[in-house]
C-alpha cells in the first residue's frame, strides 16, 4: 500500500508534504516455494529450507477472538500516521481499530482481518512489526512470505476491497515524510475481489522520478490453480544481494512473476531505497485510488464482514559475507576505528542517503528530535575511552540545533556524553566535532540519540568513533 510523500536526498524540515495518491498500479504479491495453495487453513509456517534461517515467524496460534502477540505487531490506529497524509495517504475511507472485531486470531492459527460498515462508515484493521531490521546481509538473501487467503468476496460486492501484505523502509516510521524515496516493497495486494495480486516496488521521487512513481515499477498475476478468493496462497518477496546487479523477486505460489534490479534506476536511488532495514504491514483497506482505478470504490452493493486470512508470516535469510552496511556480529566492532552512521543495527526516524564527504558511501539524515540508531557491540577494550568524535553536517534553519548524544545499552540510560549541533553551512558541508565522555570500558551497544526542542531536521551524521 502506497505511503505517499513528496520526498528528496536532501534532509530538511520535516513539514506537511504528502498529498493522497491515485495509486493506479501498485504493491505486490510473492511466494515461496513452499505451501500450496490449497490444503490446511491452519498450516504451520514451513521449515527453512537448507541455507537458511528463520529470523522471525508467526503462525497466528492463540484463543479465537484474542488480538495479535503485541511483541511481534503494532496495531495502526485511526486514519492516518500521527502528522502523516490524512485517509493513509491513499484516498481509503475506513477507520483502522485494534478493536478484536475488526482484527483478531479465530483459534486455528489464523488471523483474521475484517473490513465492517456501521451506517456510512467503515472500519477496519493494519498491523505492522515492532521490528524494522528486515534486509539481506551483504552477499545474502532475504525471504519474506506469508500464506494468505484474500477475502472471499467477488464482484459487486467486493468493490472498494483492498487487501495488501507489504513491507516499508525503516527510515519512514516515526518520520511518515519521506516516501517514497526510503522503499516500498508490495508483496501482495489485490482490489474489487479481482483474481490477481500484484507487486511492486516504489522509490525514488514523486511524481514520476525514476520509478513511475505514484505507480511504482509493478507487475500483476492471476492466482494459479485456485482464485485468490477461494483458497489459500503463498505471496513471498526475495531480495537477493548475492548477485549483480543486487534483484528483488516477488512470487506466488512459487512462481517468479516479477523481478525488479538495481540497475533499473541510478544508484543513489536504490541505496536510498535498500540501505536500511524494513518492517512488515498487513491490511485491509477500503475504497481509495487503487480500487478507484479498477472501476470504482464503495457504494451500497458493497458487503462488509469478508476477512483477509492469513495462515503465518516468515522471515528467512541465507547467506551473507562482508560488507561496510551490514552490521558485524556482537563483540565486532572496534570503539577506536570509524563506524559508519548507515550501518545501524536498528534505528528509528533516519534515512540513508549518498554523502560528498571524503570517502563517499552514505550518511544518515532527515535526523530531528526523538530519533536514534543502535549500534550493537562496540568494543571499547580495558582502557578507558573519554572521548567521542562524530563526522556531521547541517543545513537548518537559523535558531534549529539539536544534541547528539551516546547512550549505552538502553536508550533509557542517561548520556554518556553529548554535544549540540546547528548550522554547518549545508547538508553536506561536514565537520568532525569532539565531545567529552564518562569513562567506558568492556563491550556495549552504543545508541546514538538525537534530542532537540523543536521538531525540524537538524543534522546528517556520517560517521563516529571513540578515543582515550
Amino acid at each position: 500500500m502506497s505511503a505517499s510523500s513528496a520526498s528528496s536526498g536532501i534532509p530538511r524540515p520535516r513539514a506537511f508534504r504528502r498529498a493522497l495518491l491515485a495509486v493506479v498500479a501498485t504493491l505486490g504479491l510473492a511466494v515461496t516455494a513452499a505451501t500450496a495453495a490449497t490444503g490446511s487453513a491452519n498450516a504451520s509456517a514451513p521449515t527453512p529450507p537448507s541455507g537458511w534461517t528463520q529470523v522471525f515467524a508467526d503462525d497466528f496460534d492463540g484463543p479465537a477472538g484474542s488480538g495479535v502477540n503485541t511483541a511481534n505487531w503494532q496495531y495502526d490506529t485511526g486514519t492516518s500516521y500521527p502528522g502523516g497524509a490524512a485517509n493513509w495517504g491513499t484516498g481509503e475511507v475506513e477507520r483502522m481499530t485494534s478493536s478484536t472485531s475488526n482484527v483478531s486470531l479465530d483459534g486455528n492459527g489464523n488471523l483474521r482481518i475484517t473490513p465492517l460498515r456501521s451506517g456510512t462508515s467503515w472500519t477496519s484493521g493494519r498491523i505492522e512489526t515492532t521490528r524494522t531490521d528486515f534486509q539481506p546481509p551483504a552477499g545474502g538473501k532475504l525471504r519474506v512470505q506469508a500464506r494468505i487467503q484474500m477475502p472471499n468476496v467477488t464482484g459487486t460486492a467486493a468493490e472498494g476491497y483492498w487487501p495488501a501484505f507489504w513491507m516499508l523502509g525503516a527510515p519512514f516510521r516515526g518520520n511518515y515524510q519521506n516516501w517514497p524515496g526510503v522503499g516500498e516493497l508490495d508483496i501482495m495486494e489485490n482490489v474489487q475481489g479481482l483474481n490477481k495480486t500484484w507487486a511492486t516496488m516504489h522509490c525514488g521521487t514523486n511524481p514520476g522520478g525514476p520509478c513511475n512513481e505514484t505507480s511504482g515499477i509493478g507487475n500483476s498475476t492471476a492466482c494459479p490453480g485456485s482464485t485468490c478468493q477461494s483458497a489459500f496462497h503463498t505471496y513471498a518477496m526475495e531480495w537477493d544481494r548475492s548477485v549483480s546487479p543486487e534483484a528483488i523477486r516477488f512470487y506466488v505460489d512459487g512462481v517468479n512473476y516479477h523481478t525488479v534490479t538495481a540497475n533499473q534506476m541510478d544508484a543513489t536511488t536504490w541505496a536510498n531505497a535498500t540501505n536500511h532495514g524494513f518492517f512488515v504491514i498487513l491490511n485491509v483497506a477500503m475504497g481509495g485510488g487503487f480500487p478507484d482505478a479498477f472501476g470504482g470504490g464503495l457504494d451500497g452493493d458493497t458487503e462488509p464482514g469478508h476477512p483477509m486470512v492469513v495462515d503465518y508470516v516468515q522471515v528467512l535469510q541465507s547467506g551473507g559475507g562482508g560488507g561496510t552496511t551490514t552490521p558485524p556480529p556482537s563483540g565486532n566492532r572496534d570503539a577506536y576505528s570509524a563506524i559508519q552512521a548507515e550501518s545501524y543495527d536498528s534505528q528509528s526516524g533516519v534515512q540513508t542517503e549518498a554523502t560528498t564527504d571524503t570517502g563517499g558511501g552514505q550518511d544518515i539524515g532527515y535526523v530531528s528530535n526523538g530519533d536514534w540508531a543502535l549500534y550493537k557491540g562496540v568494543d571499547f577494550g580495558s582502557t578507558a575511552a573519554t572521548q567521542f568524535d562524530a563526522r556531521v553536517a547541517s543545513g537548518a534553519a537559523s535558531g534549529v540545533s539539536g544534541l547528539v548524544e551516546v547512550r549505552l545499552d538502553s536508550r533509557s540510560n542517561a548520556p554518556v556524553g553529548s554535544f549540540a549541533v546547528g548550522n554547518t553551512g549545508g547538508w553536506q558541508s561536514w565537520r568532525t566535532v569532539p565531545a567529552n565522555i564518562s569513562a567506558v570500558t568492556g563491550t556495549h551497544d552504543v545508541y546514538l540519540t538525537f534530542s532537540s526542542g523543536q521538531p525540524a531536521d537538524f543534522v546528517n551524521v556520517n560517521w563516529f568513533d571513540f578515543a582515550h
